[in-house]
């Protein structure tokens, strides 16, 4: 045979040789962005640095920041499983070198290396000649470190082998580290799902024991108001007034709970939205007049005739309607709007009051979220009701938004479909044609 000829014979099987190895990494690199399971990705990590390799066992090791030892995460070989319970020091060991140093370490005799711990393999009866090992980094912190042990023929480890192995190392602090990020997630999430039911449970507590207090506050408080006149009739008027606003309180949290909990329906019923928009403004009336506020009313002849949950829908009303009175100040107005649309009934609240950020818009339906510095803020609430008001809207298949220019006022959208079988989902961030 032409010596030419066998040396490009021996660089082709050497580029077969590399095509195979980067085939196997790849494979390896797919696995470990489609699971999320660590252990069978380990598995398959060292199982493909021992066959790269061929070496007789390869092992994971990683860290433990409580104790300062090594414990073997994975190991394949002979009596692995023996090692679940074995440690290794940082000091005096190779293992805990490689991670202290951070960089490979190649050892073609450990007996002859001072740091080599024989109780290894005492434990699982293995015969440990050579190792070859890499630390596992994640950014620039050592987590742990990738052994292979024995190189199987002649040759001994070469320079592809330590590639080798600092590529799969690489990849196996990769599925660490997103392993322990998933199960951090995971304890968050059961955090955040206990924190949930505590305070379900509270509201639900709080609420029911409320209740019953409050409306013997309520009774004989409105009863003595309507008996005394004067300054006596005055101040408990005030009474009757703050257990008012505790109710709405209380209300407020019940519906916001039902919403979590998914306890909430829909008792439908065919009426008038034309009268409950009238029903809604003419209870909001004194109210506005006492604020020296003009509250107007614009609706058509139609009585717009809607499929829907006459309480929620009140709700919903009462909440806008409301909250224009509190953000307007005095010698401001106030418009209550609908109209009917194709198969849509559209109502607008609009104010001059205080206006709302643009930053602010999308967020004044979050529960507790308020226009006001906590601290500093001049209106009552706890700001939950433009919250329940849109999960009521949507609830009916509707949607709710607003328009404001800070300074000058708001204008609160309401669309409502006029049956279930008419509700079309539409973009939550629409805006008036």
């Amino acid at each position: 045979m032409d010596p030419s000829d066998a040396l490009l014979g021996q660089k082709i099987a050497s580029l077969e040789q590399r095509i195979g190895y980067l085939e196997r990494i790849v494979k390896v690199s797919q696995i470990l962005n489609s699971t999320l399971s660590l252990e069978p990705l380990l598995r398959i990590i060292i199982q493909s640095a021992t066959e790269l390799t061929h070496t007789e066992a390869c092992s994971i090791m990683l860290l433990d920041k409580r104790t300062g030892e090594l414990h073997f995460a994975h190991m394949v070989g002979q009596h692995s499983e023996g090692l679940r319970d074995v440690t290794v020091p940082l000091d005096n060991s190779i293992a805990g070198w490689i991670v202290r140093k951070g960089k490979p370490l190649l050892i073609r005799d450990v007996k002859a290396d001072e740091r080599w711990h024989s109780r290894v393999d005492r434990t699982i009866d293995f015969d440990t000649r050579s190792i070859l090992g890499v630390p596992l980094k994640v950014k620039d912190e050592v987590i742990g470190a990738l052994e292979l042990l024995n190189k199987l023929g002649d040759q001994g480890f070469s320079q592809d082998d330590i590639q080798i192995a600092n590529t799969l190392a690489a990849q196996a602090a990769i599925a660490i580290e997103n392993a322990r990020l998933l199960d951090e997630l995971q304890r968050a999430y059961d955090v955040l799902a206990e924190l949930d039911q505590l305070k379900s449970d509270f509201v639900n507590v709080a609420s029911h024991e409320l209740r019953t207090p409050l409306s013997v506050i309520l009774g004989y408080a409105s009863f003595l108001r309507d008996e005394f006149s004067g300054e006596a009739g005055e101040q408990l008027g005030i009474v009757l007034q703050s257990a008012m606003r505790l109710r709405s309180i209380i209300d407020d949290m019940v519906n916001l709970r039902h919403v979590d909990t998914g306890e909430a329906s829909l008792e439908r019923d065919i009426f008038s939205m034309h009268k409950l928009i009238s029903d809604v403004v003419g209870e909001f009336t004194q109210l506005a007049q006492a604020k020296q506020q003009i509250l107007r009313l614009e609706l058509p002849d139609d009585p717009l005739k809607i499929d829907a949950d006459r309480q929620k829908v009140y709700l919903v009303l009462a909440n806008l309607v409301s909250n224009a009175i509190k953000f307007t100040s005095a010698g401001g107005r106030v418009l209550v709007s609908a109209l009917r649309k194709d198969e849509e009934i559209w109502i607008e609240v609009m104010d001059t009051g205080i206006g709302i950020a643009p930053r602010d818009c999308d967020r004044i339906f979050d529960r507790f979220f308020q226009v006001e510095p906590t601290l500093t803020r001049r209106h009552e609430g706890m700001g939950l009701g433009l919250s329940i008001a849109k999960s009521m809207v949507e609830l009916h298949g509707g949607r709710i938004w607003v328009e404001s220019v800070l300074g000058k006022g708001s204008r609160f959208i309401t669309v409502l479909p006029v049956s279930p079988f008419r509700a079309v989902p539409v973009a939550k961030t629409a805006s008036t044609s």
